[in-house]
């Protein structure tokens, strides 16, 4: 399964004083511009084609199935950062009300009802290829003011992928093979090298391909789930290394996502930037990134059976005009 663009990955050790070099540098190495034509709105969702969607069914052997999805609920780990809150959950109707005969039906009969105002991006989710601009410019070089505007994203909107994110996945137990006791310690930066001693200790079903959707496991989460969300939602995590770019870019991968809040390591690598990687996987390589993600039952499972491949559909919600939506990912093996 692995694409052999992804052995030519180059080893580039960007200067940490220099973020702005960096990014330009990355984003001009890894560019998908027009890779498949100027009004393309799919990124690298294009490598998934219908081909690799059948095969991937094919993984199912057993029929179980895992949610990869954490709950939406005002226990969530959000803290308020740029107005980022939990969901709030508020009932209609209740069965209070049906008992006490308030709701207007005939011949007894009741309901409950309910509605949910939440940030798209709170919990479980997906970021659209609008989320992200690299110097006023959205994916494939449009301009942003053109892209996403207050009527929402009218070109990439989220809703471009909803029938799309549906193929084979891999894990990448990060957390297992380079950490301890199946945790990266905060700011541990995963770099490609990290990456690819995972595929090896895994073994050939942890191979990573075109069109695959990558799942990588810090572990964070699991220490969240066990210690309080604290700085959860913002503040230091292992994460991918800016270093990776180059091959999140040459192995055509069509999308990926992390147990984090910010999939990246953070702090950044650099000494005055702010989420580098995404400046150059979003807008520039047309990649989805997954965060937040609930990786741990899926874990457990693979390492206890030796697979690390199975089928994934996780289609975001499609909010029109969205550029981020959540998402209930299920693997299925």
């Amino acid at each position: 399964m692995t694409d052999a663009r992804t052995a030519e990955t180059p080893v580039v050790t960007p200067d940490r004083t220099d973020p702005e070099s960096a990014i330009a540098a990355a984003a001009q190495r890894c560019s998908n511009w027009d890779r498949w034509g100027e009004d393309d709105v799919h990124g690298t969702l294009n490598f998934l084609d219908d081909a690799k969607r059948a095969s991937a069914a094919a993984l199912i052997r057993r029929g179980t199935s895992f949610s990869l999805s954490l709950q939406f609920n005002m226990d969530g780990p959000q803290k308020g950062w740029r107005r980022r809150t939990n969901p709030v959950h508020t009932m209609l109707d209740t069965g209070t009300d049906a008992e006490a005969g308030t709701q207007g039906f005939p011949h007894g009969l009741g309901g409950a009802d309910d509605v949910i105002a939440m940030p798209l991006q709170c919990s479980t989710q997906w970021d659209g290829l609008g989320h992200i601009f690299d110097h006023g410019r959205a994916w494939n070089g449009r301009r942003a003011g053109q892209v996403v505007t207050s009527e929402g994203d009218r070109v990439t909107g989220i809703e471009t992928a909803a029938g799309l994110i549906v193929g084979r996945g891999v894990l990448l137990d990060v957390g297992r093979v380079m950490g301890t006791g199946g945790e990266l310690p905060d700011g541990f930066a995963i770099t490609t090298e990290h990456l690819e001693r995972t595929i090896a200790a895994q073994g050939a079903s942890a191979a990573v391909g075109r069109g695959d959707i990558v799942l990588v496991r810090t572990g964070q989460l699991t220490r969240a789930r066990r210690e309080g969300w604290g700085d959860y939602a913002g503040g230091a995590a292992p994460g991918l290394s800016f270093t990776t770019a180059d091959w999140l870019h040459g192995s055509e991968i069509a999308a990926i996502a992390t147990d984090t809040w910010g999939f990246e390591v953070r702090p950044n690598e650099f000494d005055n930037a702010f989420q580098p990687l995404h400046q150059v996987a979003i807008p520039n390589i047309g990649l989805f990134l997954g965060e937040m993600w609930d990786l741990d039952a899926l874990a457990e499972n693979c390492a206890a059976d030796g697979v690390y491949e199975f089928f994934l559909t996780a289609a975001p919600l499609p909010v029109t005009g969205a550029v981020g939506a959540p998402v209930n990912p299920i693997a299925v093996k």
